[in-house]
């Protein structure tokens, strides 16, 4: 059984880490945050149905393409992240949610707030894009 939030309830460092409120916490944030981005994209598939490219002035045209082309690119990078929030539900329910894959450390709670999808702790983060940066040069 969940446990009930108060309204009010914020994660807060006094409390054990991923205690069941904490995780009863994310798991909403991150449910919202997916039916806002499952909501956004049903409003475009809408939209393109709507939308027509049968416009006479090639201009007119031109310019609906390019609205399509990045109204589908944000869809993709959307999509992606849905499949994240994902993982992250399938890591509050495996318990493992909040601790860093590299280290088995705690992420933090100020860095699951800003990012609640993420899963290495801010030094792990930090560590993974030096080395992007350093093998991107090579």
């Amino acid at each position: 059984m969940r446990p009930q939030l108060p309204p009010d309830y914020r994660p807060s460092e006094d409390e054990e880490f991923m205690n069941p409120m904490q995780l009863e916490y994310f798991r909403q944030k991150l449910l919202r945050w997916r039916a806002e981005l499952l909501a956004e994209s049903t409003e475009t598939l809408q939209h393109l149905k709507e939308e027509s490219l049968l416009k006479p002035d090639l201009t007119d045209r031109a310019s609906l393409e390019t609205e399509r082309a990045i109204e589908l690119r944000t869809r993709d990078r959307e999509r992606k992240l849905i499949a994240k929030i994902d993982s992250a539900l399938s890591r509050i329910e495996d318990g493992s949610y909040g601790f860093c894959e590299e280290s088995d450390e705690p992420i933090g709670l100020r860095r699951l707030e800003a990012r609640p999808i993420a899963t290495l702790s801010l030094d792990a983060q930090e560590r993974h894009e030096r080395m992007e940066r350093t093998h991107r040069d090579d």
